[in-house]
């Protein structure tokens, strides 16, 4: 916007004198007609309120004045004053409607008395028409710019609380103490709850998801990871809410703790966020750590899982590619039924008999570490890095 900006209306300076003649009487009429017709405003002109409503009345007066006797004067001279009075409302907890409507009082008691003086001096009803049409688009402008600054209090507002949750998603995330929180809590609007989770996820899924859970989340990211922290999430129906929220945009929901742990949960959800992005862990939808505990430390040593993999599963190496994809299928699933033949081959799909064959010759790969306690439990680590 340039320095100056010229009015949108124009008025033939002519009327300017019959304007200006009713204007010492005018602001305290308009001012009572308000009171009467605007209910938010009925009542004594005093204080912040009062000073506002007045300067605003004689500012819109002055200025209409001038810019009839001279439209090339400076229309954004007392922009300001409506600005504030928009943003006033906003910080008063009032709505815009109860300001633009003390607008059209004022445009229409103005009107009332300008038209009247312009007839008495004599002016050509036309010139009044146009009077009518240049007060009420002068009360547009006005109107405009207060809805400007109520709008850009708003974004203040909500900017400031986004900060301030900003602050307090941090603390909960560092390990902050109750003191600590309780603060930032009060600070943010967002009381401190009994139990709370965090959970992670992409970094643009952070807000989408924080969304479609509601109010009771903080969201935002730390370091390159989208978190968020979930008051209550063991609440009744918090389970499906998070589910649904999740299931299709994937979201690692850490353990349920006390407000100063959730930098505990965070660090466990950011582990096992990361182990799904290296498909160590399932993908889709909603993840609770809780779920997968042995996958994630699986996850926590990579290298050294990759190693024991190697070592336990070297007896296989020898076979055909067919051969090693059915017997690490069997003794997967062997193992984990504790050595039953028959449900390994329920699971399986084949003929007991075939299990058996199959496991006679693991018996003859792998020797007695099949029967051996520490053995078999390695190789079921190994088994399941191999299937991740």
């Amino acid at each position: 916007m340039s320095d100056k900006q010229t009015a949108d209306w124009h008025v033939d300076p002519a009327l300017a004198p019959a304007i200006e003649e009713v204007l010492p009487d005018l602001a305290e009429e308009i001012l009572t007609a308000i009171a009467r017709e605007v209910p938010e405003y009925a009542r004594p002109l005093e204080g912040s309120f009062g000073r506002g409503i007045r300067v605003g009345v004689d500012e819109a007066l002055r200025q209409f004045a001038s810019l009839v006797r001279s439209p090339a004067g400076d229309r954004a001279e007392g922009r300001g004053v409506y600005l504030g009075l928009g943003r006033g409302e906003f910080r008063q907890g009032r709505s815009l409607d109860s300001l633009l409507a003390a607008y059209r009082v004022g445009a229409r008691v103005a009107w009332r008395r300008t038209s009247e003086a312009a007839g008495r001096a004599g002016h050509d009803p036309e010139l009044v028409y146009e009077l009518a049409d240049a007060i009420f688009a002068y009360i547009d402008e006005l109107s405009a710019e207060s809805a400007e600054g109520f709008a850009a209090a708003q974004r203040e507002r909500e900017g400031e609380r986004e900060m301030r949750r900003s602050r307090l998603l941090t603390a909960l995330l560092s390990g902050a103490g109750r003191t600590e929180i309780e603060g930032l809590g009060a600070a943010a609007g967002w009381p401190i709850p009994e139990s709370s989770a965090a959970a992670a996820c992409a970094p643009d899924d952070a807000a989408p998801l924080a969304r479609r859970l509601g109010a009771p989340v903080l969201s935002g990211t730390f370091g390159d990871v989208g978190c968020l922290a979930i008051a209550d999430p063991d609440a009744p129906g918090a389970g499906r809410l998070l589910a649904t929220a999740a299931a299709d945009l994937p979201l690692t929901i850490g353990p349920t703790v006390a407000p100063t742990a959730v930098a505990d949960s965070w660090a466990e959800a950011e582990r096992a966020h990361a182990a799904r992005i290296a498909g160590m862990l399932p993908g889709p939808g909603l993840l609770r750590t809780g779920e997968h505990l042995a996958g994630l430390i699986l996850a926590a040593e990579p290298a050294l899982v990759e190693r024991l993999a190697r070592c336990r599963l070297e007896p296989l190496s020898g076979e055909t590619d067919a051969s090693r994809s059915r017997l690490t299928a069997t003794l997967r699933t062997w193992l984990a039924e504790q050595g039953a033949i028959g449900s390994t081959a329920a699971i399986l799909g084949v003929h007991p008999q075939t299990v058996r064959y199959r496991m006679a010759r693991l018996r003859e790969l792998f020797g007695p570490d099949l029967d051996d306690a520490d053995a078999r439990f390695e190789l079921q680590l190994a088994l399941r890095a191999t299937r991740a």
